[in-house]
């Protein structure tokens, strides 16, 4: 009896994905609900597990674009599991026949014929990475695309460790091993491939990912769709920085997470939204199907992360309600997610309002464009010493750790005034973090 594999559904608006890699091999024995394959589609990677225990055999390659409701597979139950355990093949490799054998070992003891030289040529320029760089006795318990970054990369996969199905080295392992900082050769934090080697003139080009598709349509549609301004201040950061370093210690000892600035603008940004509600809205539409406006009672804020296929907007339901600590920890925690590819759907939609923190990756100043439907994001920036008014010494000039912010916004129903006061609010709450204690 053969159970098929089929794709599962996941959500409302995905219809299909790719098979970026399958975790157990053609001909292998898989247990029931082990994970068969990862599924990457415009939102999320999710893992597909197994419908019963037997024989898995493949009928879709990685690689390909498969809808939601297809056979990608079939398991067959009556296979039996090997005695070695899983992962291994079932049957046997059988014994080649005595001529085929004894032609192999002539073939052998014979000097090879050497290749066309325009097939020689061609196998060195496609080799992305010298030959000394990559050790060959690589784990066979790796995926291709896990394969591949580490070629690209030079790392050698036995110093990876794998936490697939069985041990098997993902893409996200290559990724935590790069991003570990054990492994250097010029290649950047977010899984970039290394810089070109001198003097080369190789073209590389790799398929775009869904999710990175899905990225670079929505911020096609939010330029298109949005009468899109941005409004800039600055905030002087001294009194977070102060009251940060003074509780730190006592924050991480008691909550169990670190302290960071991003609590700091959640909990100012709450305070802008509730003041100037459509900031917290968007353009929707009516059962008729005309344009109405669209707030909302609560403060689902996205939060924008550089995960390793592309950017993702995870969302902190009910951060009006949340504490400090709870923020940090909900960040913290969909942060780690995103890096392992680990977020579910429901944890990427819904949001009413963005932030995004360029400062991290040292931007000084930029425009974010808008999450569509959404009708503002907030943009965080890095923090700079610089020459201003000292506002404890008025007429005298002091240096003081200095940050621009930006905020984006929908013109169509956000007007000019209300995201310049939205926008000096969170100013006023970082400057004086008290005013959000007081809720002023």
């Amino acid at each position: 009896m053969a159970t098929k594999i089929v794709i599962p559904e996941v959500g409302e608006s995905i219809t299909s994905g790719v098979i970026a890699a399958w975790s157990v091999a053609d001909g292998d024995y898989v247990e029931r609900d082990q994970t068969v394959l990862e599924l990457e589609t415009d939102k999320i990677t999710m893992e597909v597990p197994a419908p019963a225990a037997g024989i898995l055999k493949h009928t879709a390659a990685e690689g390909d674009e498969v809808e939601v409701g297809s056979t990608v597979g079939e398991i067959d139950e009556s296979g039996e599991k090997p005695s070695g355990g899983s992962g291994e093949k079932v049957a046997e490799a059988k014994q080649p026949e005595p001529k085929k054998a004894e032609a192999k070992a002539e073939a052998k003891d014979k000097p090879e014929k050497a290749a066309p030289v325009a097939v020689q040529e061609k196998a060195a320029t496609t080799d992305r990475v010298p030959q000394s760089r990559v050790k060959r006795d690589t784990p066979a318990h790796a995926t291709p695309v896990a394969e591949k970054m580490a070629g690209e990369h030079g790392i050698d996969l036995n110093e990876v460790v794998g936490t697939g199905a069985g041990g098997r080295i993902r893409e996200q392992d290559v990724l935590a091993y790069l991003q570990s900082g054990t492994h250097s050769n010029g290649a950047t934090s977010n899984g970039a491939a290394h810089a070109p080697a001198a003097n080369s003139r190789e073209i590389h080009r790799e398929k775009m990912t869904p999710l990175r598709q899905r990225v670079a349509s929505r911020l096609v549609e939010a330029q298109h769709t949005a009468a899109m301004l941005t409004t800039f201040n600055e905030v002087d950061m001294t009194a977070v920085m102060d009251l940060r370093k003074r509780y730190k210690e006592d924050f991480e000892k008691k909550h169990g997470v670190g302290l960071g600035f991003m609590s700091f603008f959640v909990k100012a940004a709450v305070q802008g939204l509730k003041a100037f509600p459509l900031v917290n809205g968007f353009i929707a539409e009516d059962d008729a199907g005309k344009p109405v406006i669209q707030t909302h009672d609560y403060c689902d804020v996205a939060i924008a992360v550089a995960g390793p296929k592309g950017l993702v907007v995870p969302v902190l339901r009910n951060a009006e309600k949340m504490s400090f600590a709870q923020v940090e920890s909900g960040v913290k925690e969909l942060a780690t997610k995103a890096k392992d590819g680990k977020l579910t759907i429901e944890e990427m939609t819904g949001g009413t309002f963005t932030i995004t923190n360029g400062g991290v990756f040292g931007s000084l100043m930029s425009t974010p464009i808008l999450n569509p439907p959404q009708s503002a994001i907030l943009g965080m920036h890095t923090i700079k010493k610089r020459a201003v008014e000292d506002p404890n010494n008025p007429g005298q000039i002091a240096l003081r750790p200095m940050m621009y912010l930006a905020v984006s916004y929908d013109h169509r129903i956000v007007d000019g005034a209300e995201a310049v006061q939205f926008l000096v609010t969170i100013k006023n709450c970082i400057e004086d973090p008290e005013r959000m204690l007081m809720d002023v």
